[in-house]
């Protein structure tokens, strides 16, 4: 029958376990398999709001589908299910167009991936690895990394000793964490309000209810989590995208109220490495662990396709995760273990630090934010955000509404992302923006 006849809250029911958007794409392949649903698919934001759901968790299932063959969806039109002996359309291109200059926040220099010390690291594994490390691989990550980790951890980050968990990234670590909380009835997770959406889904797509929480310039506003939360995520040494440090009254107030509810404080230790002004801030876990999960990953300092991140947990929580190919986590140990990291990474601050001064400049006399730390600052405006980035996108410059992270509206403002803008490219993209603000 066609998708607008179809009880949408019978036919996810019986889906079984797992998150949200793997149930929903089980559900349709049954229905679809058994015939009891054929033509067009509603579109994903009537059926999130049909189910009560994200509409994240039914873009995530169509999108499953559409590549398992069950669904055929084209841009402008609806998404329908495929009969046995239609015609496969032609794949579109998955990636557009690279922007000319890519100032989204996100992404360190991509350029200068240190190609040559990692291709080291990873033929060092596999000339000298004993060969039962080719097997199955330990669900909470090899040990020679976890211990590489932990030592790292404690001597640059302040961190105290914990569970070390090898994990796919920092989103990979928090979605685990919190499976593990929704699996203890904890299913409200507090997040800090503008915060990294991409976190608030898969906390969703975990079972969690996101209670998001303003920040300011002390970072969040601890006496603003709602009764009944004991779980909280927060970006303490460099709040995205804000660029705010959590003050140490706020620190005080945020493990006081870990105590008082018996809560857990998810601390993304994000952009922590890149500190340009003053000396970096040590972790919240290092003064409580057991109160605090520190999540961090190589995505800011060597490259996200590299899907490596670890969490450090505190003993009383078992976390699932998905960690990844041995190879790699053993490369990382050995490129720890060598002092290339220590030396890629100063050498990236100097870089990063002189692109910062650089694009600050060029947009002089502009209102910026947040630029003492990271690979982002904020800049502030007077006129509509969004028309502002239409326009920079018509010029070939990628920039990002700050809106987009908040969970309403608020003062106009962008997010400029510089790590992966060639230094080459700043004066022309500045001076484009700027353009693009002067005609909205």
């Amino acid at each position: 029958m066609a998708g607008s006849q179809t009880d949408w809250g019978v036919l996810l029911e019986p889906a079984g376990p797992g998150p949200k958007h793997e149930q929903l794409a089980r559900a349709l392949r049954k229905a679809i398999r058994d015939g009891v649903l054929d033509g067009a698919v509603p579109p994903s934001r009537r059926l999130a709001a049909d189910l009560g759901c994200s509409r994240w968790v039914v873009t995530q299932a169509y999108a499953q589908l559409v590549a398992e063959g069950y669904l055929a969806g084209r841009t402008g039109s609806a998404t329908r299910v495929r009969r046995v002996g239609d015609a496969v359309a032609a794949p579109e291109p998955v990636r557009p167009a690279p922007p000319r200059y890519d100032l989204a926040p996100g992404l360190p220099d991509l350029r200068n991936f240190p190609r040559r010390p990692w291709a080291e690291a990873v033929r060092e594994v596999l000339t000298t690895t004993p060969h039962p490390d080719f097997g199955l691989p330990e669900p909470a990550g090899h040990p020679r990394l976890r211990r590489v980790l932990g030592d790292y951890l404690r001597r640059v980050r302040g961190a105290a000793p914990g569970t070390v968990l090898v994990c796919g990234g920092v989103t990979d670590g928090v979605t685990g964490v919190c499976r593990a909380l929704a699996e203890r009835g904890r299913t409200r997770l507090a997040v800090e309000d503008p915060g990294w959406t991409r976190l608030w889904r898969a906390a969703e797509s975990a079972g969690m209810t996101v209670d998001p929480v303003p920040v300011d310039d002390e970072g969040i506003n601890v006496g603003r989590i709602p009764a009944g939360v004991r779980a909280v995520l927060v970006t303490p040494a460099h709040q995205f995208p804000t660029g705010a440090v959590l003050s140490p009254r706020r620190r005080a107030e945020l493990l006081a109220w870990a105590r008082d509810v018996d809560g857990l404080i998810l601390e993304d230790d994000y952009d922590a490495e890149f500190r340009y002004d003053r000396r970096p801030v040590g972790t919240v876990q290092g003064t409580d662990p057991g109160r605090v999960a520190l999540f961090g990953s190589v995505s800011k300092t060597l490259g996200p396709a590299l899907g490596l991140g670890w969490a450090v947990l505190p003993p009383q929580w078992t976390v699932r995760a998905h960690p990844p190919p041995v190879v790699d986590q053993l490369a990382l140990a050995g490129y720890v273990e060598s002092g290339g990291y220590d030396r890629h990474l100063r050498s990236a601050r100097l870089r990063y630090r002189a692109r910062r001064d650089r694009l600050v400049a060029a947009l002089e006399p502009a209102r910026l934010s947040g630029a003492a730390a990271g690979l982002h600052l904020v800049l502030h405006l007077d006129r509509d955000a969004a028309a502002v980035v239409r326009k920079a996108k018509a010029a070939g410059v990628k920039v990002a509404d700050l809106d987009d992270y908040r969970s309403a509206p608020g003062e106009p403002a962008l997010v400029l992302g510089y790590g992966n803008l060639a230094d080459t490219g700043v004066d022309a993209a500045a001076r484009l923006l700027r353009e693009a603000m002067t005609t909205v």
